[in-house]
């Protein structure tokens, strides 16, 4: 009997190494970390202190039972939740990216070039009037000298 090339284990290992054609880590799926605060694994929220220790089939099955139902809750929501919040989420984001390519931007722009010419008006007025102003308080207060005297 010939031997299979690839085994069913190998095959399913090789599949998660070849990239999906999106680009998908289908282990890593938080590269950037950004979930690190909501793992919580049984022994981040269960912990029992020396002397203080249940059965220890108790505490097999509390950890079974702790990781199954989580792992099953989890998944039902995702099932039922993921791809409509997932759409509203997609939708959500292009129609903020929409606002600020096709609305924010140019707003932007307009301000900054009609301030442009705000700037100058005001740099002229101020140059105009107060510095002939400041320039002369300038020369006054400029031959004041301070000295100490011990008593």
């Amino acid at each position: 009997m010939a031997k299979p090339l690839l085994s069913a284990s190998s095959t399913s290992v090789m599949a998660r190494e070849i990239p999906s054609e999106f680009g998908l880590d289908m282990d890593m799926r938080d590269p950037n970390s950004i979930n690190e605060h909501t793992k919580v694994l049984f022994d981040d929220v269960f912990a029992e202190p020396e002397g203080t220790h249940s059965a220890d089939g108790v505490w097999r099955w509390s950890f079974k039972c702790y990781n199954g139902s989580k792992s099953c809750c989890y998944k039902t929501l995702t099932y039922i939740c993921a791809l409509p919040i997932a759409c509203c989420w997609g939708c959500e984001f292009a129609c903020l990216s929409f606002c600020q390519i096709w609305a924010m931007v140019p707003c932007i722009k307009t301000c900054n070039i009609t301030l442009a010419s705000v700037k100058q008006v005001w740099s002229s007025l101020v140059r105009t009037c107060l510095d002939p102003c400041n320039e002369s308080c300038a020369l006054c207060l400029s031959n004041i000298r301070i000295t100490q005297q011990s008593a």
